[in-house]
């Protein structure tokens, strides 16, 4: 029998939520990748994370300056012109960034057969329940 987890395994000062990075960031990444040459117009950034929306790039953006991994530079022109590029703290993320692609690469035909075997959508179980009517609280059939 394997012995059991310790409750204090993770340090409370050290909260992961804090990472700039969490696993199932879907753009930080990429984002970073697009920066690597030099500062770039949010424009520019659209064209290669093609799913990308205007709104969740901004929010990404704005999340990456928080941190520390992006400047932002509004320049005083007439269109007006912001570019966006990486910090020395945010170039210290290509190595992390490197090795998650080379794990990726190994690994993805794995996971993608995985996930395959474990279900489609539509079979998967749902968190909850959706709200109808008669689930709201007060209702004749609310538990």
């Amino acid at each position: 029998m394997t012995e059991p987890l310790d409750p204090d395994m993770f340090d409370p000062i050290c909260p992961s939520n804090a990472m700039p990075i969490r696993i199932g960031d879907k753009w930080t990444g990429m984002v970073v990748l697009c920066l690597e040459d030099g500062a770039r117009r949010f424009s520019d950034l659209r064209a290669p994370l093609r799913g990308i929306t205007p709104k969740v790039l901004t929010q990404t953006l704005r999340s990456m300056e928080r941190d520390g991994l992006v400047t932002r530079t509004a320049y005083d022109e007439n269109p007006p012109r912001v570019e966006y590029e990486l910090t020395a703290l945010g170039r210290s993320l290509f190595p992390l960034i490197a090795a998650a692609r080379a794990w990726s690469r190994e690994h993805l035909p794995s996971l993608l057969r995985a996930r395959a075997s474990y279900g489609t959508p539509s079979d998967a179980v749902p968190l909850r329940r959706p709200v109808t009517g008669t689930d709201r609280p007060g209702s004749a059939t609310s538990t």
